[in-house]
């Protein structure tokens, strides 16, 4: 690989952006395509495919063999309440090679008791989120799990404006409703608000916590797979 591909492509890994290597074959010819740039590529279909799934390989594009080398970054699920959805969400996560974030400013929930081997961050998200303990970005699910607009709101708030690929939060339609006035309130347009999963999870008929957990990793899932996260240039 070139020198400056190979420092191209460090450069995206430490920002946390996307970026596809491809390599002509036989020839042997290289190129970078970061994530923004994918839209105006002539290989825009099965850069985005490989893109969304994740994973490098061989194809055939335009009549001749390429292999695409996809770097993105790990994967991060912040989750806003160390409830006990959270705890269920805590024992699924490793199997999905998720990096899981529990913020929670009450320390009586936040322990490492209840949260063994967690990231646990106990306090408040606007000081979490907004003063560089965490960084938030569209590689990043946020899930806000307590109901209570002074923690959630926050949380919400950071995730639309670094556009998280995916913005979950828990309550019913008539909760949310008063959360979406909040909001508006607060500047965020609709098209950003809408962008929110509330009630959160697929509708499965979930009921107990673990349930609950399960739907909002296969809503995350869902989300993450269905397309590449378009990034600024």
């Amino acid at each position: 690989m070139r020198a400056d591909l190979l420092n191209d492509l460090n450069a995206e890994r430490a920002a946390r952006r996307a970026a596809i290597l491809v390599t002509e074959i036989p020839s042997g010819e290289q190129r970078l395509v970061r994530a923004a740039e994918i839209a105006g590529d002539p290989l825009a279909g099965v850069l985005a495919k490989h893109l969304a799934a994740g994973k490098s390989g061989l194809v055939e594009a335009e009549g001749r063999p390429v292999f695409l080398t996809v770097q993105v970054p790990p994967v991060r699920l912040v989750v806003i309440g160390a409830v006990h959805i959270s705890q269920a969400l805590a024992a699924m996560v490793g199997t999905l090679d998720l990096a899981l974030t529990v913020i929670d400013p009450r320390t009586a929930f936040a322990t490492p008791e209840r949260f063994p081997g967690i990231d646990l961050v106990a306090e408040w998200p606007d000081v979490a989120l907004g003063q560089g303990v965490l960084a938030l970005d569209r590689y990043c699910a946020l899930a806000a799990l307590t109901h209570d607009p002074k923690i959630d709101d926050p949380a919400l708030s950071a995730a639309l404006r670094a556009e998280c690929f995916y913005v979950g939060a828990l309550g019913s339609r008539k909760t949310h409703a008063a959360r979406v006035g909040r909001l508006t309130e607060a500047g965020f347009p609709p098209e950003a608000i809408a962008r929110i999963h509330a009630p959160i999870g697929l509708p499965l008929g979930a009921v107990s916590p673990a349930e609950i957990a399960l739907s909002i990793l296969a809503q995350i899932v869902a989300e993450l797979r269905r397309a590449p996260k378009p990034e600024a240039s």
